[in-house]
């Protein structure tokens, strides 16, 4: 039965026995129970396994070298689902510490699976929601690496501490104005969009805006700013009309 599938209660009884499971494998040295759980076809249920680790690594001191040590060998492991899940606690880790887990993520930007890859994505947003500091400046050496999609990677990874501190990563996403992968400049001009209909940030953005180089690109920025107003109009801090009225303020030369 799916994780899912289960009444609520049962889900957070299950929650627990996974937890309690693989505090006892740490202790042992091994991994029998752990590693179904890693890599069990139930997102859900991997995701109960990372979250686990997550809250070990932060309550269990005594436990942090053998969690370490387990989840390197997961991220070797053949099947991509444990290097994914190994990937996800190595984020729930470093929400606190990242500089331990730095490694993982150095590695999984170049899994050759899309799952672990996903992994990284997803990690760098929600510890740099949490743990900017270190995470920004990590994601800045990969900013103009040779491979467009990790370049690309990088650029959505950030966008999550962009829609409530834009200020911290436009200088960043500037960086990225002259690529010329189409890949990447898309997912610019939309990473942009989706920062902009936030509260308190088309301001900042359009004024950050004013100073890169590559007009085309701020043109089509903008084109998409108004479009994302409409299409998330239900979520949008402004109404497309506003928008559109800011944006003209500051650019009283813009063509639709």
């Amino acid at each position: 039965m799916a994780f899912y599938d289960l009444p609520k209660s049962e889900r957070a009884a299950l929650a627990m026995t996974i937890q309690k499971h693989i505090a006892d494998e740490l202790v042992e040295g091994v991994y029998e129970k752990s590693l179904p759980y890693f890599a069990d076809k139930d997102t859900y249920i991997r995701k109960s396994a990372y979250l686990s680790v997550g809250e070990l690594y932060a309550t269990r001191t005594d436990l942090r070298p053998a969690i370490l040590r387990m989840l390197n060998i997961f991220l070797a492991d053949p099947d991509f689902k444990l290097r994914q899940t190994a990937i996800n606690a190595a984020g729930e880790i470093g929400k606190r510490d990242f500089d331990t887990v730095r490694h993982f993520f150095d590695k999984g930007l170049f899994d050759p699976h899309h799952s672990p890859r996903n992994a990284v994505i997803g990690s760098i947003k929600k510890m740099g929601e949490v743990n900017p500091r270190p995470v920004l400046m990590w994601a800045k050496e990969y900013l103009h690496h040779q491979n467009k999609e990790i370049r690309r990677e990088i650029c959505h990874g950030i966008e999550l501490r962009g829609r409530k501190h834009p200020e911290e990563i436009l200088p960043l996403l500037r960086e990225l104005q002259h690529d010329r992968t189409a890949r990447v400049r898309n997912t610019l001009v939309h990473v942009l969009g989706q920062i902009a209909y936030k509260k308190n940030c088309l301001l900042k953005v359009l004024l950050h805006l004013k100073d890169w180089e590559n007009h085309q690109l701020v043109k089509d920025v903008l084109k998409e700013i108004i479009d994302v107003h409409s299409r998330y109009r239900n979520f949008a801090a402004l109404t497309q009309h506003e928008a559109i009225t800011l944006i003209e303020a500051h650019y009283p030369d813009r063509r639709p």
